[in-house]
C-alpha cells in the first residue's frame, strides 16, 4: 500500500496484486491514517468488484463522523450503483474538489 500525505489529505493508492490484500493493509493501517481526509485510489489490476468497494463504506461512515472526508478514485465502476452519500469520482482532481466541497459544508454547518 503506497501512501502519499498531501497538504490536507492522503492519498492511498495499492501495490498489492488482489484487491484481498489490499484491504487487509489498508484495515491495518486505517488507525495511522485518520484525522486527514483520505482519497483511496483503486486500480483495475487489483481485479476488484463493486462489491469489493462497498468495504470502503464503514471507513466512509467513520471518516463523516470524525468531520473528515472519505473519497475513493475509480472509473472501473457505475456509481449509480453505490449509495448517494459514498463519493467515488473517477479522477484525483475531482476526489480533491469532493473535499473541498465538503470542507465548505461543513464551515457552513451542514
Amino acid at each position: 500500500m503506497n501512501i502519499i500525505q498531501k497538504n490536507n489529505y492522503n492519498l492511498i493508492s495499492s501495490n498489492e496484486s488482489s484487491f484481498e490484500i489490499f484491504i487487509e493493509n489498508f484495515d491495518e493501517n486505517y488507525t495511522n491514517l485518520k484525522g486527514k481526509h483520505l482519497i483511496v485510489e483503486i486500480s483495475p489490476k487489483n481485479n476488484f468488484t463493486e462489491k469489493n468497494i462497498l468495504v470502503f463504506l464503514k471507513y466512509a461512515d467513520l471518516q463523516q463522523q470524525s468531520g473528515t472526508s472519505f473519497v475513493v478514485i475509480c472509473n472501473e465502476v457505475n456509481v449509480d450503483n453505490f449509495p448517494e452519500f459514498f463519493n467515488i469520482v473517477p479522477t484525483l482532481v475531482e476526489a480533491e474538489d469532493i473535499i473541498e466541497m465538503e470542507d465548505i459544508q461543513r464551515d457552513l454547518g451542514f
